[in-house]
């Protein structure tokens, strides 16, 4: 079973980044945020391909699995995976950034179509992310919440606070992904603010942590069931070490494309290349 979820979750990101790019380009002028949510794909996909029990038909259950993307900006990303998934229907993609869209260029809640958190300032969905947690430990239930956090928003102290009392409270129902590009708006993660180790942060803060490619599905996914069968008292990290605008070569490791307009010309370019490497 777990090869065959393995390989239909290749199929899912294939179809993510292409629909990522075309949502991209029929925004039109206003633009989007290209290098985050396509580095992005692969981890969404997991989560919403078979690795997690993130799914619609549980939407109406309280004790379901929640997902809380505190990097907010991965939309392109997060609202290909929701819609794949059946929470919505995949035409609704054609009104992304549209006027009177429900699916604007940063999420708003919308339980209908299966957005758990309005975001748009860094910093607060791990917050958020601990409450639920706290609450279904105390409930007793079994459920699962994940948070997927950027590492440049890694610089916000909200984050060191969360990460010290989701360990405090012992909140092993909890797992945090990080989308490690090592690139935020202004530059290289690195040169902004240092980070250093983020595995050995976490870790001290009391996390259990793993570092994967976060591209490679086979290791994501292994990563997200290890994770769910070890309740030790620890919250879980997984590091995905990915590359911001991932699968289009003019836009990797590009911090042009944090948030860019996608001409013609370009979505040409990159969806030949998306296919080309597709064979």
């Amino acid at each position: 079973m777990g090869s065959e979820r393995i390989s239909d979750i290749k199929v899912m990101s294939s179809w993510m980044r292409k629909k990522a790019l075309e949502m991209a380009y029929y925004a039109g002028d206003k633009g989007a945020h290209l290098g985050a949510g396509l580095s992005s794909i692969e981890i969404l996909a997991c989560l919403y391909g078979g690795a997690t029990n993130l799914s619609a038909q549980y939407m109406k259950r309280e004790n379901r699995d929640i997902f809380i993307p505190s990097k907010a900006h991965c939309v392109l990303s997060f609202y290909t995976a929701l819609a794949y998934s059946g929470f919505f229907d995949i035409e609704d993609l054609n009104q992304f950034e549209h006027n009177g869209s429900e699916l604007p260029g940063h999420p708003i809640m919308n339980s209908n179509r299966g957005i758990e958190f309005s975001g748009g300032s860094l910093g607060m969905g791990l917050s958020q992310g601990i409450g639920m947690a706290l609450a279904y430990k105390k409930k007793k239930y079994s459920s699962k919440v994940y948070v997927l956090l950027g590492d440049g928003e890694c610089d916000e102290g909200s984050i060191w606070e969360g990460a010290m009392s989701a360990a405090h409270f012992k909140l092993d129902n909890l797992i945090v992904i990080i989308d490690c590009n090592k690139l935020q708006y202004d530059g290289a993660t690195e040169d902004i603010m240092k980070l250093n180790s983020i595995r050995r942060k976490f870790e001290a803060f009391g996390f259990e942590a793993i570092e994967v490619d976060g591209h490679n599905i086979e290791d994501l996914y292994n990563a997200f069931i290890s994770f769910q069968s070890i309740y030790n008292g620890k919250p879980k990290v997984i590091i995905a070490h990915t590359v911001k605008g991932k699968g289009v070569s003019f836009m990797e490791n590009r911090k042009e494309w944090h948030h860019a307009f996608l001409s013609e010309e370009n979505y040409n370019l990159a969806m030949r290349e998306v296919e080309e490497n597709e064979q």
